[in-house]
Protein backbone atom coordinates (compact mmCIF):
# COMPACT_ATOMS: atom_id res chain seq x y z
CA UNK A 1 0.00 0.00 0.00
CA UNK A 2 2.73 2.33 0.71
CA UNK A 3 4.53 1.62 -1.81
CA UNK A 4 1.71 1.90 -4.06
CA UNK A 5 0.86 5.15 -2.55
CA UNK A 6 4.49 6.69 -3.92
CA UNK A 7 4.44 5.81 -7.10
CA UNK A 8 0.82 6.70 -7.73
CA UNK A 9 1.02 9.14 -10.93
CA UNK A 10 -1.14 12.85 -10.99
CA UNK A 11 -4.02 12.28 -13.28
CA UNK A 12 -4.00 14.40 -16.18
CA UNK A 13 -6.72 16.78 -15.14
CA UNK A 14 -5.04 17.32 -11.79
CA UNK A 15 -2.83 20.93 -11.49
CA UNK A 16 -0.24 21.59 -9.66
CA UNK A 17 0.71 24.72 -7.26
CA UNK A 18 3.46 26.92 -9.02
CA UNK A 19 7.00 27.02 -6.75
CA UNK A 20 7.16 29.27 -4.33
CA UNK A 21 9.31 32.45 -4.94
CA UNK A 22 11.62 34.19 -2.84
CA UNK A 23 10.69 37.58 -1.41
CA UNK A 24 13.63 39.24 -3.79
CA UNK A 25 12.03 36.96 -6.33
CA UNK A 26 8.44 38.26 -6.03
CA UNK A 27 7.04 41.45 -7.66
CA UNK A 28 6.37 43.25 -4.15
CA UNK A 29 9.72 42.01 -2.89
CA UNK A 30 11.46 44.25 -5.88
CA UNK A 31 9.08 47.37 -5.02
CA UNK A 32 9.91 47.09 -1.76
CA UNK A 33 13.55 46.78 -2.82
CA UNK A 34 12.99 49.96 -4.60
CA UNK A 35 11.12 51.79 -2.14
CA UNK A 36 13.32 51.34 0.47
CA UNK A 37 16.45 52.04 -1.33
CA UNK A 38 14.75 55.04 -2.89
CA UNK A 39 13.91 56.21 0.66
CA UNK A 40 17.72 55.98 1.64
CA UNK A 41 18.81 58.21 -1.56
CA UNK A 42 15.95 60.84 -0.95
CA UNK A 43 17.52 61.18 2.51
CA UNK A 44 21.46 61.61 0.88
CA UNK A 45 19.69 64.17 -1.23
CA UNK A 46 18.30 66.18 1.34
CA UNK A 47 21.39 66.45 3.63
CA UNK A 48 23.30 66.88 0.01
CA UNK A 49 21.24 70.00 -1.03
CA UNK A 50 21.51 71.47 2.47
CA UNK A 51 25.71 71.33 2.27
CA UNK A 52 25.44 72.64 -1.36
CA UNK A 53 23.39 75.65 0.18
CA UNK A 54 26.44 76.28 2.31
CA UNK A 55 28.28 77.64 -0.80
CA UNK A 56 26.03 81.07 -0.53
CA UNK A 57 28.00 81.86 2.98
CA UNK A 58 31.64 81.76 1.02
CA UNK A 59 34.44 79.76 -0.16
CA UNK A 60 35.73 79.71 3.95
CA UNK A 61 32.22 78.26 5.11
CA UNK A 62 31.87 75.80 2.00
CA UNK A 63 35.28 74.53 2.05
CA UNK A 64 35.37 73.95 5.56
CA UNK A 65 31.93 72.13 5.27
CA UNK A 66 33.67 69.84 2.62
CA UNK A 67 36.78 69.28 5.10
CA UNK A 68 34.40 68.25 7.54
CA UNK A 69 32.90 65.25 5.57
CA UNK A 70 36.55 64.47 5.32
CA UNK A 71 37.07 63.88 8.89
CA UNK A 72 33.65 63.54 10.56
CA UNK A 73 33.85 60.59 13.08
CA UNK A 74 37.54 61.65 13.90
CA UNK A 75 39.35 60.57 16.26
CA UNK A 76 37.22 57.69 16.50
CA UNK A 77 37.50 57.08 12.59
CA UNK A 78 40.41 57.64 10.43
CA UNK A 79 39.99 60.60 7.72
CA UNK A 80 37.25 59.67 4.91
CA UNK A 81 35.68 56.36 7.17
CA UNK A 82 33.05 57.86 7.08
CA UNK A 83 32.61 59.54 4.39
CA UNK A 84 33.27 55.78 2.07
CA UNK A 85 30.54 54.39 4.89
CA UNK A 86 28.06 56.64 3.23
CA UNK A 87 29.41 55.95 -0.15
CA UNK A 88 29.51 52.47 0.32
CA UNK A 89 25.63 52.20 1.24
CA UNK A 90 24.51 55.15 -1.33
CA UNK A 91 26.15 52.59 -3.92
CA UNK A 92 24.38 49.61 -2.43
CA UNK A 93 20.68 51.36 -2.67
CA UNK A 94 21.53 52.72 -6.01
CA UNK A 95 22.91 49.25 -7.55
CA UNK A 96 19.79 47.49 -5.37
CA UNK A 97 17.43 50.61 -7.13
CA UNK A 98 18.83 50.07 -10.50
CA UNK A 99 18.65 46.34 -10.66
CA UNK A 100 15.06 45.78 -9.29
CA UNK A 101 13.53 48.60 -11.65
CA UNK A 102 15.40 46.49 -14.37
CA UNK A 103 14.30 43.44 -13.15
CA UNK A 104 10.46 44.69 -12.88
CA UNK A 105 10.67 46.49 -16.12
CA UNK A 106 11.49 43.35 -18.20
CA UNK A 107 8.64 41.16 -15.82
CA UNK A 108 6.11 43.42 -17.36
CA UNK A 109 7.38 43.56 -20.82
CA UNK A 110 7.33 39.62 -20.83
CA UNK A 111 3.59 39.88 -19.41
CA UNK A 112 2.28 41.63 -22.37
CA UNK A 113 4.14 39.82 -25.18
CA UNK A 114 2.05 41.89 -27.72
CA UNK A 115 2.39 45.22 -28.23
CA UNK A 116 -0.52 47.13 -28.17
CA UNK A 117 -1.98 49.31 -30.68
CA UNK A 118 -1.52 52.57 -29.63
CA UNK A 119 1.87 53.72 -27.62
CA UNK A 120 0.11 55.14 -24.89
CA UNK A 121 -1.50 52.13 -23.88
CA UNK A 122 1.67 50.58 -23.51
CA UNK A 123 3.12 52.65 -20.86
CA UNK A 124 1.97 55.47 -19.09
CA UNK A 125 3.85 58.95 -18.81
CA UNK A 126 4.88 58.12 -14.99
CA UNK A 127 6.31 54.83 -16.36
CA UNK A 128 8.26 56.11 -19.01
CA UNK A 129 9.11 59.23 -16.90
CA UNK A 130 10.76 57.45 -14.60
CA UNK A 131 12.85 54.70 -16.84
CA UNK A 132 14.21 57.66 -18.63
CA UNK A 133 14.50 59.57 -15.30
CA UNK A 134 16.15 56.69 -14.49
CA UNK A 135 18.63 56.24 -17.27
CA UNK A 136 19.40 60.31 -17.10
CA UNK A 137 20.08 60.01 -13.55
CA UNK A 138 22.57 57.22 -13.76
CA UNK A 139 24.59 58.99 -16.37
CA UNK A 140 24.83 62.23 -14.74
CA UNK A 141 26.08 60.71 -11.68
CA UNK A 142 28.72 59.09 -13.36
CA UNK A 143 29.75 62.41 -14.94
CA UNK A 144 29.45 64.11 -11.21
CA UNK A 145 31.92 62.00 -9.85
CA UNK A 146 34.23 62.60 -12.46
CA UNK A 147 33.32 66.71 -12.29
CA UNK A 148 33.69 67.42 -8.48
CA UNK A 149 34.89 64.07 -7.27
CA UNK A 150 37.82 62.88 -9.25
CA UNK A 151 38.23 66.07 -11.67
CA UNK A 152 38.78 64.04 -14.09
CA UNK A 153 36.71 66.43 -16.63
CA UNK A 154 36.94 69.81 -14.53
CA UNK A 155 39.51 71.66 -16.86
CA UNK A 156 40.10 74.26 -13.85
CA UNK A 157 40.15 72.19 -11.35
CA UNK A 158 41.54 72.82 -8.09
CA UNK A 159 42.55 69.78 -5.84
CA UNK A 160 41.54 70.50 -1.97
CA UNK A 161 38.73 73.59 -3.37
CA UNK A 162 35.83 72.74 -3.49
CA UNK A 163 33.97 76.05 -4.01
CA UNK A 164 36.40 77.11 -6.51
CA UNK A 165 35.50 73.90 -8.28
CA UNK A 166 32.01 74.02 -7.89
CA UNK A 167 32.34 77.79 -9.57
CA UNK A 168 34.53 76.50 -12.54
CA UNK A 169 32.12 74.01 -13.33
CA UNK A 170 28.68 76.24 -13.15
CA UNK A 171 31.05 78.85 -15.11
CA UNK A 172 30.44 76.39 -18.31
CA UNK A 173 27.84 76.05 -20.75
CA UNK A 174 27.86 72.48 -20.86
CA UNK A 175 28.01 72.13 -16.88
CA UNK A 176 24.85 73.90 -16.13
CA UNK A 177 23.09 71.94 -19.56
CA UNK A 178 23.52 68.70 -17.77
CA UNK A 179 23.64 69.82 -14.18
CA UNK A 180 20.16 71.87 -14.86
CA UNK A 181 18.78 68.70 -17.32
CA UNK A 182 19.34 66.04 -14.19
CA UNK A 183 17.69 68.04 -11.78
CA UNK A 184 14.82 68.37 -13.59
CA UNK A 185 14.67 64.45 -14.48
CA UNK A 186 15.48 63.95 -10.54
CA UNK A 187 12.23 66.13 -9.47
CA UNK A 188 10.00 64.01 -11.78
CA UNK A 189 11.86 61.34 -10.27
CA UNK A 190 10.96 61.90 -6.75
CA UNK A 191 7.88 63.13 -7.37
CA UNK A 192 6.56 59.92 -8.62
CA UNK A 193 8.49 57.79 -7.17
CA UNK A 194 7.57 58.97 -3.37
CA UNK A 195 4.21 58.64 -3.60
CA UNK A 196 4.95 55.37 -5.49
CA UNK A 197 7.12 54.00 -2.42
CA UNK A 198 4.66 55.02 -0.13
CA UNK A 199 2.04 52.82 -1.56
CA UNK A 200 4.44 50.04 -1.87
CA UNK A 201 5.03 50.14 1.88
CA UNK A 202 1.53 50.66 2.79
CA UNK A 203 0.88 53.85 3.96
CA UNK A 204 -1.24 54.77 1.05
CA UNK A 205 -5.07 54.70 1.27
CA UNK A 206 -7.83 56.67 0.47
CA UNK A 207 -7.56 58.95 3.00
CA UNK A 208 -3.94 60.04 2.74
CA UNK A 209 -3.57 60.12 -0.75
CA UNK A 210 -3.93 63.57 -1.33
CA UNK A 211 -1.49 64.37 1.74
CA UNK A 212 1.18 62.33 0.02
CA UNK A 213 0.63 63.66 -3.48
CA UNK A 214 1.42 66.88 -1.89
CA UNK A 215 4.26 65.64 -0.16
CA UNK A 216 5.57 64.05 -2.78
CA UNK A 217 5.33 67.41 -4.92
CA UNK A 218 6.44 69.75 -2.19
CA UNK A 219 9.50 67.41 -1.93
CA UNK A 220 10.55 67.51 -5.21
CA UNK A 221 9.47 71.28 -5.78
CA UNK A 222 12.15 72.14 -2.72
CA UNK A 223 14.90 69.59 -3.42
CA UNK A 224 14.82 70.60 -7.22
CA UNK A 225 15.01 73.93 -6.60
CA UNK A 226 17.76 73.59 -3.75
CA UNK A 227 19.94 72.05 -5.98
CA UNK A 228 19.09 74.41 -8.79
CA UNK A 229 19.77 77.88 -6.99
CA UNK A 230 23.67 77.01 -7.08
CA UNK A 231 24.51 77.13 -10.50
CA UNK A 232 21.59 79.79 -10.97
CA UNK A 233 23.54 81.64 -8.62
CA UNK A 234 27.00 81.57 -10.15
CA UNK A 235 25.49 82.41 -13.67
CA UNK A 236 23.72 85.47 -12.44
CA UNK A 237 27.32 86.34 -10.21
CA UNK A 238 25.63 86.07 -7.08
CA UNK A 239 28.02 83.54 -6.27
CA UNK A 240 32.04 83.91 -7.40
Amino acid sequence: MALASRTEQRRPGDRQSPPARSFWGSTLGKKTVMAVSGLIMLGYLAAHVLGNLKVFSGPREFNEYAHWLRTVGAPVLHEEWALWLVRIVLLAAVVAHAVSAYQLSRRDIRARPTAYVHKRKRASYATRTMRWGGVILGLFIVWHILDLTTLTVNENAQPGRPYENLVATFSTWYGNVIYLTAMVALGLHIRHGFWSAAQTLGAGNARRDRALKAAANGCAVLLTAGFIAVPVAVMTGVVS
